[in-house]
């Protein structure tokens, strides 16, 4: 367990201080923000009532507000107050080196909540409303980048937001069968 977080350590000094370009430093704080998002979830919300009946649509967002909800309380309350590691800009032995671009914050570190709830949220849209497989790749890239933004920017180790995307890739794949489920069992017709 040593090795896999001094490893973890080093990767994360590696994103945060080695790569660390003004570029990215103006960009990445920005990147990993939710409100910056808000033009693609209402494309996405367009496209949703679009593509589908108002009914599936409608169920298509309830299903992502629960995708968000359980994502986030499965990472946040359970287990980031389970485990209780400290984030990497609370860390003494990285205090002088850490590259820190936004506030600390107050919580935990494992798992990083952006990726569990981007990953979640990338997933579920990417096997529900996204035909075109060139697309449904720009989902996982878009949720990978936020998440990378959370070690970027000195709040997430590599591990944390690792382990929050699979974590986030499992529900989000866990809401798409019961999204299939529902459309289904109620003949929606999709």
């Amino acid at each position: 367990m040593e090795t896999l977080l001094a490893l973890d350590q080093a990767l994360f000094s590696v994103i945060n201080q080695d790569l660390s370009n003004p570029t990215l430093d103006a960009i990445m704080p920005y990147w990993r923000e939710k409100t910056t998002w808000i033009p693609l979830y209402i494309v996405i919300i367009v496209f949703a009532f679009r593509q589908w009946s108002w009914k599936v649509a409608l169920s298509f967002l309830l299903f992502i507000a629960a995708t968000v909800g359980i994502a986030d309380q499965v990472s946040s309350q359970w287990i980031k107050k389970s485990v209780e590691r400290t984030r990497p800009c609370k860390a003494e032995a990285l205090a002088e080196d850490i590259h820190l671009l936004i506030p600390c914050g107050s919580g935990y570190s494992f798992t990083s909540s952006h990726a569990t709830n981007h990953f979640a949220v990338g997933i579920f849209i990417m096997l529900t409303l996204l035909k075109n497989k060139s697309w449904r790749w720009l989902m996982l890239a878009w949720a990978g980048s936020i998440a990378l933004g959370q070690v970027y920017v000195g709040v997430h180790y590599p591990l944390d937001i690792f382990v929050g995307g699979v974590i986030g890739s499992l529900i989000g794949y866990g809401m798409v069968l019961g999204f299939g489920f529902l459309v289904g069992r109620l003949s929606f017709g999709v």
